[in-house]
């Protein structure tokens, strides 16, 4: 088993997953914090002692606690969407505690808040005002939507729909997010008690999206604003459940607002480098 003190969780995902990657091709032990240690266990042997896993599943937070023991640093993904995903965070957090880690890099969301627009905004400002009160040392990574996630919401016909009317989000790339981990995780000096929200290099309506993603791939794509009555009325075929809905809706609803417009310089100060526009997410760069 590799000796270690750094933990990353959701090291199976996108996010998790591409951090712990980056670590491992730079030499850094870690701990896999996994809902299903066997999925990783031929990667973990094959990694010469660099790596270890262990169960951490939001559900269980006993569980993770015992996982999580000997850690002193953890980066924390939040979890997947779900009903009680506050409690299940809250209840993560006293397990940091319970486990001895000092330090957390939560993944937050731009302008958390107890009234966001955002539903799930909310949580994660919850999870913060957690964090602090346990006493931990933290880094909030205040991601903004996801940049990579537009194109997924553009229907077979390519049109981009929701009621978010002309506002503008400042939507940053899954990559520059992994790259920001990367270096507070690597050298956290000067970034204790901080929080940076990240952000792509310009706010843009869903119809300058639209417009992008026609350029870049060469097919019409447009966007089609809804009221909130319509978009309840096209989403409802997909039977979710009321939390799931006023998500959804509150995506675009968080937009129209202008809450999500703010565009910072966090991604280059943290990592030398200007953040990637959709232009450069489209075409893979």
């Amino acid at each position: 088993m590799a000796h270690t003190t750094l933990g990353i969780t959701g090291a199976t995902g996108r996010i998790g997953g591409a951090v712990s990657r980056r670590l491992e091709e730079r030499g850094v032990a870690h701990r896999l914090l996994v809902r299903s240690p066997h999925r990783v266990a031929s990667h973990v042997a094959a990694a010469n002692g660099l790596l270890d896993a262990a169960t951490m599943d939001f559900a269980d937070p006993d569980g993770a606690a015992e996982s999580m023991a000997g850690l002193d640093t953890v980066f924390l993904v939040s979890a997947s969407e779900s009903a009680d995903r506050k409690q299940q965070q809250l209840a993560m957090v006293e397990a940091l505690s319970r486990a001895g880690v000092r330090r957390v890099v939560y993944t937050s969301f731009a302008a958390p808040a107890p009234d966001a627009t955002f539903t799930f905004a909310r949580t994660h400002y919850a999870t913060e005002q957690a964090i602090e009160r346990a006493g931990l040392e933290y880094t909030f990574l205040r991601d903004n939507f996801y940049l990579d996630v537009f194109p997924d919401f553009v229907s077979a016909d390519r049109v981009l729909r929701g009621p978010a009317g002309d506002g503008r989000v400042a939507a940053v790339a899954r990559a520059d997010v992994v790259d920001a981990a990367l270096a507070v995780l690597l050298d956290p000096r000067g970034h204790e008690r901080a929080a940076y929200t990240l952000t792509g290099p310009s706010a843009l309506t869903l119809d300058e999206m639209a417009r992008i993603m026609t350029r870049v791939t060469g097919q019409d794509h447009r966007y089609e604003p809804e009221t909130l009555e319509q978009a309840l009325a096209s989403r409802a075929g997909y039977d979710p459940e009321p939390w799931q809905m006023e998500g959804w809706l509150s995506t675009y609803t968080a937009i129209a607002s202008g809450e999500l417009s703010r565009v910072t310089n966090d991604v280059q100060m943290l990592t030398g480098h200007a953040p990637r526009s959709l232009e450069d997410v489209l075409r893979g760069a």
